[in-house]
């Protein structure tokens, strides 16, 4: 009983006191943002014949249907071009400065509006890719994203040192990106433009909220306990968020396997020849003629997609043989972008499988980045790389500390920073002591500076 109840306390410990994955959910961050990002500038020319004014499914349309179904979109506050071209714009941004990682949880809530309008705008131009996208958007609101491979994370390191060093920092773009958000939310609701469910306007209310607490608790608390009770909770939210993704993935792999078992096609090992004959999913005729023309390879294919994607969910309590389904699923996703011409659907699982990648080999990757971004601007001066994985002056995943900012629009209190090996641990003091403008959710930092456990592979 004694071995239970510490096996409990040690899960309970893992779960609360640090924001698991942070590599992971640094690499779904950038995957959805850029997925959206490269997407919305494809379309760019034709955003009007797919959301906007000059689109088959017309703003009625678009109205009575979300009366029946309470969808949220912005698109339908307004109508008119101008109102379009700006809900359009502000996608485009919120996907920029979220895949830099700039203000993550503020740009997270902008990311999720952004895809949440436009796709609901015209429910019937999406495809599965545009389903996986739609539900990720609303995971990542609860993630901690930006502890690493993020200006968020670079700039917490810039005010960890300047408090070492004794300097007084404030910030001032969180709490006027709090004050504007607000007023348009405050204006938003009091003009009654929620039309929809009430689960996207309360998210919205209750993130901002919860900064404006954030932002009390960081001022003018007298102890670290309500900070860090605050940070207990958002690591758990965090770690959740993590958990639903995971499982996401996990039923769209063993819900396509066992359908594609009980198809006629699929048993006899032709499906795959089917689609690569389709005008529709054929950018490159000769190369889909290539694979289809070899029988032995069409069979090899069409039962792989099958044992992989029905088995990968039993593989993940094995690391060895859950790497290579893993591998295989991303191959797969790679060739479906270039063979049937769905780089968008490919990109979106691919994000998602990016939640089992090791952690040891996304810090590989990250020092390999970094390696290579030091030969590229090393033109223009030394290039300091650290020491360990090479990721730049990104933080490791070892210790929490506080970080200074404002408050921002954006959802519930941020995940926790990490300080990078051999960097100089800051004081204990209270934010009155340093004079240190409080936490900022939207920065990723932890509301105490207190040491957890590393976040394990």
């Amino acid at each position: 009983m004694n071995g239970f109840a510490l096996s409990v306390s040690r899960g309970i410990a893992r779960v609360t006191e640090s924001a698991l994955g942070p590599y992971q959910s640094a690499v779904i961050r950038i995957g959805f943002a850029g997925t959206w990002l490269l997407f919305l500038l494809r379309e760019l020319p034709h955003r009007q014949e797919l959301y906007g004014p000059d689109g088959p499914w017309s703003w009625d349309l678009a109205r009575q249907l979300i009366a029946d179904n309470g969808a949220f979109t912005a698109l339908m506050w307004w109508d008119g071009q101008f109102w379009f071209e700006a809900v359009y714009a502000l996608a485009v941004l919120a996907s920029v400065l979220l895949l830099l990682g700039w203000r993550t949880r503020t740009m997270s809530v902008l990311f999720m509006v952004g895809v949440l309008s436009l796709q609901n705008r015209s429910v019937f131009m999406g495809d599965g890719g545009d389903n996986v996208l739609h539900l990720m958007s609303l995971y990542l609101v609860f993630t901690r994203c930006g502890q690493v491979w993020s200006l968020d994370a670079r700039r917490a390191a810039r005010t960890r040192e300047a408090r070492a060093r004794g300097e007084w920092i404030s910030d001032r773009v969180g709490p006027v990106l709090w004050v504007v958000l607000g007023a348009v939310l405050v204006a938003v609701t009091a003009g009654g433009r929620f039309d929809s469910d009430w689960f996207v306007p309360a998210l919205l209310w209750g993130v901002w909220l919860a900064q404006a607490l954030w932002w009390v608790i960081g001022r003018y608390a007298k102890s670290y306990e309500p900070r860090v009770l605050l940070d207990i909770v958002a690591n758990v939210i965090h770690n959740g968020a993590l958990f639903v993704i995971a499982s996401e993935a996990c039923l769209i792999y063993a819900t396509a396997g066992w359908y594609k078992i009980q198809g006629s096609r699929w048993q006899d090992g032709t499906a795959v020849y089917y689609p690569l004959h389709l005008d529709y999913f054929s950018p490159w005729p000769a190369l889909a003629d290539l694979l289809a023309g070899n029988g032995t390879m069409v069979m090899l294919v069409t039962y792989g997609t099958v044992i992989v994607q029905v088995a990968f969910p039993f593989t993940l309590f094995n690391r060895r043989v859950k790497n290579v389904l893993l591998a295989l699923m991303m191959t797969e996703h790679a060739v479906i972008a270039v063979l049937l011409g769905l780089p968008f659907f490919s990109l979106a699982m691919i994000a998602t499988d990016a939640v089992f990648l090791p952690t040891s080999f996304l810090r590989k990757l990250g020092g390999w980045a970094a390696r290579a971004r030091g030969r590229v601007f090393s033109a223009g001066g030394p290039v300091l790389l650290p020491e360990g994985d090479g990721s730049a002056s990104l933080p490791e995943s070892g210790s929490t500390v506080s970080s200074a900012a404002g408050p921002t629009a954006s959802s519930v209190p941020g995940g926790s920073t990490t300080r990078p090996e051999g960097a100089p641990t800051p004081p204990r003091r209270r934010p009155e002591d340093s004079g240190a403008a409080p936490e900022d959710p939207g920065t990723q930092g932890s509301p105490a500076p207190r040491t957890t456990p590393s976040t394990p592979t």
